[in-house]
């Protein structure tokens, strides 16, 4: 399988919208020989994770959720602490979200690359945030 590397630059970007964008690629559904049960989707990198644009009042109401597993043991952070502490989870999380949930999501994941910056350490083949325009 040939899996091309396409480059996203999140500067700007609304997050959904990123995201699908992401989640189809990795996928595969942008190809022509797209089969459901194949997993043949591309390499992904994000760059500029920190400055992704949410819409409304969602940087301080969207909150995301853990439990532990025990009694009193959920805990809750804000889209807003979250990009403070670590924004590339924002985007792993909504992509996350878009893809199927079967065995074949954990391999897409895994081909998801984000950075908070413009520094990344990856041969980008297909640079998608040119194409896009």
């Amino acid at each position: 399988m040939d899996r091309q590397t396409y480059l996203y630059d999140a500067k700007g970007k609304v997050l959904g919208r990123l995201a699908t964008e992401i989640a189809t690629v990795l996928s595969g559904r942008d190809r022509v020989d797209f089969t459901p049960h194949i997993d043949a989707g591309g390499h992904v990198v994000v760059i500029n994770a920190a400055q992704v644009v949410l819409t409304g009042n969602k940087e301080q109401d969207k909150l995301y959720h853990r439990y532990s597993g025990y009694a009193g043991g959920l805990k809750s952070i804000s889209v807003k602490d979250q990009r403070e502490k670590d924004a590339t989870k924002i985007i792993e999380h909504a992509v996350k979200g878009m893809l199927p949930k079967n065995k074949l999501a954990n391999a897409m994941i895994r081909r998801l690359h984000v950075a908070n910056d413009d520094t990344h350490g990856y041969q980008i083949h297909i640079d998608r945030t040119q194409l896009k325009k």
